[in-house]
């Protein structure tokens, strides 16, 4: 599988993310008493009747927005989902990733660079300055030297997910 690294408005995303935390915290609340309301009514009051209208609460808040995500108006908050699903996997790698990179192997430096701009992105979108952390800077210096001596463009357009598996899993 081929992710794409998209831009999206930072503003956009935020108010978004705002609005539909809200909505799904407000969603689950709702359900939450809804059920807890009727399962207590039908079998009498009980702190377990109580968790379970609170879990069947989460449970249907969870399918409403399974089934909502795939809407435009997701469009940018099903995109942060995705790429930091994709940063997850990659960081699974990045001992080994790093090692590689020292070997000059370009597919390492695909990913590497992927997991920088990523990081990069995901800051930016949710509104935060990325860390100045010395080793990641030294990092990232050191990819775009590499990138630069092999002659490859200093950024990727996305991850193919298939390239980590040459790679072991640390």
């Amino acid at each position: 599988m081929v992710f794409t690294l998209e831009h999206h408005d930072p503003e956009t995303y935020r108010r978004k993310a705002r609005m539909i935390s809200f909505a799904m915290a407000g969603q689950l609340i709702i359900f939450g008493l809804l059920f807890s309301m009727l399962l207590t009514s039908t079998f009498g009051s009980s702190l377990w009747l109580n968790g379970l209208g609170v879990l069947l609460g989460l449970l249907a808040t969870s399918a409403l927005f399974a089934v909502l995500r795939e809407r435009p108006w997701m469009t940018e908050v099903r995109y942060v989902w995705q790429l930091k699903h994709h940063l997850s996997q990659v960081s699974g790698y990045l001992s080994t990733l790093r090692k590689a990179v020292e070997e000059n192997n370009r597919t390492a430096l695909d990913l590497l660079t992927f997991y920088h701009q990523g990081m990069t992105q995901l800051a930016e979108l949710n509104g935060r300055t990325t860390d100045d952390d010395a080793e990641r800077l030294a990092e990232k210096m050191q990819v775009k030297i590499k990138r630069e001596e092999q002659g490859l463009p200093p950024q990727v357009k996305g991850l193919d997910t298939q390239d980590l598996k040459a790679f072991k899993r640390t």
